[in-house]
């Protein structure tokens, strides 16, 4: 029995060391186990914000529990760290979606995940695609703060676009970088949108084509945009449509107009859709103009957009709009002064007639969207838009042009001293248009690692027909002017025709992105593209090849550089294409612009704040121009390729929080934009004594004549500075009391005489000064406590603004009217803009 002494000893080790070996392992799994860090935050549905309940937030790998978002998607977990980890995001309704991340020992870490509902196509948007691109993002719910009076959406682009210039608050007409307003693309959910052709004044002009209470996305290029953009010269503003996932409603007004919208989403997801309509009238802002008299503008529209999403990869859009914009003025009386202090003159008529112009708009486009696999999205889109036009006046002024006193010591001192010509004019037209535009279009869209290829091809029939009828008349002091014979009235500018087109237009373009990471970690942007673009009127096609290059160097600064160049060409369409007589030139071939652009923007801190600075310095070669003149915002071209130019300046943009919390812009434009004419000359006289001879003013008969060709002569848009602020600020302790300061200067731009001689175009009107600001206070707070009955219950947040416009009641010039007096001296009476006005606005949001 020896042995048994052994076996309990050995049988006591082995129990020693099992229960040594149990409480290393469990010290072990403790240390391992507590080497936790924890994240946590709100899962939300798309860009509105919609909490997500019951998303799993799981480890993927791993046996670790997952969690759940709860009814406010708000979510936390506790996760392995010091290790590569991916978290997954899944449910049911859900894109799934993951995040790579390690984390330190004890670190928390926020992420908010954003969901996309699988029956929803996916946009591809490379990262930082606008950024490597000569694209600016904008913000469009910015709209509301900005002061103005206008309720369109375009008054954003001065402020944030680069290199954009309005100067006519009755107009959303702009000019880009020297480029007049036909120049400029506009895109809504990828369809190429127009305006009305006959509007002549800011004051018929009626509603922009966006409603910016749908709009999700705004995006603008001044140059160098890429080739999956149309064929015009200077711009691009890509706008697009938001997709509705819970149910939304605005409700706006002022003494402008006002507008509603409706937006929601069935249960099912299956289908989302969205109403809006608008309202605007110029009638109060028209009072304050020179011209006195009975103004009705009206201008409505309604916009619906459908989307039926039928599965994870089909979905079908249904756009439709109709606009209606009505302008009745019967004008009484207009009482203008102009001159110098020395020579102070005024201008005032007495009218008989009217003016009724109806623009009547139609556009409806069908999309088909098609997602065979997640790299790759095919898009097939019809449309159709018909505008009918109509502008009818007969109006007759009687005037007097006086000289007034301008002695400080004389009591009749701003009074008429003696009166320097009377007259009577006559202008009358009978103007009537049906115009349609059909298309049919598909654009592709297929994604790689490192890179993305874009096509599209579209074919356009378009439909004009067009009756003019016009003429002018001016009696001075009972001599016609001009004057033939005693006998015969002869009547200016007479203008009848009847004109009937039918054409086809074949575009096409395919582009390429490549993305790639450098060895110091920078990277660099390739993006290139080429359209063509086929005219079956003319049989003239034309090829444009784009090219943009980005390069973001691995430095402390968030620097990113850009290089462009590209071809970017204009055919003709219906108004380039139409003389001042109303003749169309068929054979008008495409103008062409060849950009080159450097641009750079660098993002940064200040004050503990973000902020953005963009500048770019570009250079536009202009060839085969087509001449052209601006009154007020018509558009009249002379219908011939014979012109060339160029346009150079700078652009400067700092955007960012000069107020905590609040963003403000202020952008600067430096440029010029000249023209050089074919065969534009003309000669000027000396008589005997070597004098200059002028006919009708000269005693002397002509001794000399010099024949001079003016050469490079500035482009009705020359306007050589622009000035932009947008400025934001709130009372500390008052944070829903706001202001907001729009100023907007540029200098003036060029106008001459009433004739064919473009190398007299070169008087300068006055700068143009505007300062518009508001004052608004949050009336209900989105994130207050809201009463379980009344009818407040309902309103998610209301806003109200007071606004005063023109703070400086500054004259600013749009146009100007020239009058002849007997001796046929001309006198250029300046037409103004509105004058300081009073707004209010109300908003509310369901």
């Amino acid at each position: 029995m020896r042995f048994l002494p052994v076996l309990e000893i050995k049988l006591h080790s082995f129990i020693k060391i099992k229960w040594l070996a149990f409480v290393v392992l469990f010290i072990s799994s403790y240390s391992s186990f507590s080497q936790t860090a924890l994240i946590k935050g709100k899962i939300s549905a798309d860009e509105l914000n919609i909490p997500v309940e019951y998303v799993q937030i799981s480890v993927e790998g791993t046996s670790i529990s997952p969690a759940f978002s709860d009814k406010e998607g708000n979510y936390s977990l506790e996760v392995p760290a010091n290790k590569e980890i991916i978290i997954v995001f899944s449910n049911l309704s859900y894109r799934t979606s993951k995040k790579k991340i390690t984390l330190a020992e004890g670190e928390v870490k926020i992420i908010n995940p954003q969901l996309n509902f699988k029956n929803l196509i996916i946009e591809f948007v490379l990262e930082d695609e606008k950024r490597v691109t000569e694209t600016i993002k904008m913000d469009p719910a910015q709209y509301m703060q900005l002061p103005g009076s206008s309720m369109d959406i375009m008054r954003l682009l001065p402020s944030m676009g680069l290199g954009v210039s309005m100067t006519n608050e009755l107009s959303a007409g702009y000019s880009v970088r020297g480029g007049n307003f036909d120049e400029n693309l506009v895109y809504v959910n990828d369809i190429e949108v127009y305006r009305p052709f006959l509007v002549r004044s800011g004051q018929q002009e009626g509603l922009s084509f966006p409603n910016p209470d749908m709009v999700a996305n705004m995006s603008f290029s001044a140059g160098g945009f890429e080739a999956k953009y149309g064929d015009k010269l200077s711009s691009v503003l890509d706008i697009t449509y938001r997709k509705p996932r819970k149910f939304s409603s605005t409700v706006s007004g002022s003494l402008l107009g006002g507008s509603a919208h409706i937006e929601d989403i069935t249960k099912n997801k299956l289908l989302s859709w969205q109403l809006g309509a608008r309202y605007k009238t110029n009638q109060y802002l028209l009072k304050s103009i020179d011209t006195q008299g009975d103004y009705k503008p009206r201008f409505f529209d309604i916009q619906s957009l459908l989307n039926f999403n039928f599965s994870p990869k089909f979905n079908i859009d249904v756009f439709g709009t109709m606009s209606g914009n009505k302008y009745l003025v019967v004008p009484q009386t207009r009482e203008t002064t102009f001159g110098t202090f020395n020579q102070a003159l005024q201008f005032k008529v007495y009218f008989d007639g009217q003016e009724v112009s109806n623009f009547n708009t139609y556009f409806g486009a069908l999309s088909f969207n098609y997602l065979p696999k997640d790299s790759l999205k095919l898009k097939f889109i019809t449309s159709a838009f018909r505008t009918q036009e109509s502008e009818t006046f007969t109006i007759q002024g009687q005037y007097y042009i006086n000289e007034l006193e301008t002695d400080f010591g004389d009591p009749n001192f701003g009074n008429v001293a003696f009166n320097r010509g009377i007259g009577t004019f006559i202008n009358n037209g009978r103007n009537y248009l049906d115009a349609w535009v059909l298309n049919a279009e598909h654009k592709g869209y297929y994604t790689m690692k490192k890179s993305e290829l874009l096509w599209g091809a579209r074919i356009q029939h378009e439909i004009i027909n067009d009756q003019l009828g016009e003429w002018n008349y001016i009696d001075s002091a009972g001599y016609s002017i001009p004057q033939a014979s005693p006998t015969i009235i002869e009547l200016r500018d007479v203008i009848k025709t009847k004109i009937n087109l039918e054409s086809n237009r074949i575009m096409a373009y395919a582009q390429y992105v490549y993305k790639t990471e450098l060895r110091d970690t920078s990277y660099f942007t390739f993006t290139g593209g080429i359209r063509s673009n086929y005219w079956s009127l003319n049989n003239d096609n034309v090829i444009s090849p784009r090219v943009t290059m980005a390069y973001k160097p691995n430095w402390k600064a968030d620097w990113m550089f850009k290089a462009s160049f590209g071809y970017y060409y204009q055919p003709p369409f219906y108004r380039e294409m139409r003389d001042f007589e109303g003749k169309v030139n068929t054979n008008l071939k495409a103008q062409q612009s060849i950009h080159y652009v450097l641009s750079g923007d660098l993002n940064y801190k200040m004050w503990g704040r973000s902020f953005k600075f963009i500048t770019a310095a570009y250079y536009k070669q202009l060839n085969n121009l087509v001449p052209y003149e601006i009154d007020n915002v018509r558009i009249r071209y002379y219908a011939n390729n014979n012109s060339k130019g160029y346009a150079t300046g700078m652009d400067f943009r700092l955007n960012g929080e000069f107020v905590k919390g609040i963003e403000s812009w202020v952008n600067m434009s430096v440029m010029t934009i000249k023209e050089d004419i074919k065969d534009d000359y003309y000669y000027s006289y000396r008589d005997s004594t070597g004098q200059p001879w002028y006919k009708g003013f000269s005693n002397l008969p002509v001794n000399d004549s010099t024949l001079h060709f003016p050469g490079y002569i500035p482009r009705p848009t020359d306007q050589r500075v622009t000035f932009n602020l947008f400025f934001q600020d709130y009372l500390p302790k008052v944070p829903s009391c706001k202001m907001h300061l729009n100023l907007i200067y540029g200098t003036g731009l060029p106008f001459g005489p009433p004739s064919r001689d473009k190398y007299k175009d070169t008087l300068r009107m006055p700068a143009y000064r505007r300062v518009d600001i508001g004052f608004s206070y949050q009336l209900l707070k989105e994130d207050r406590k809201k009463k379980e009955k009344g009818i407040f219950r309902h309103i998610k947040s209301a806003w109200t603004s007071l606004e005063v416009l023109n703070l400086l009641a500054v004259n600013n010039t749009v146009s100007y009217t020239w009058i002849k007096d007997v001796t046929n001296r001309q006198y250029a009476i300046p037409n103004y803009l509105t004058n300081r006005q009073l707004n209010i606005k109300l908003q509310l949001r369901f």
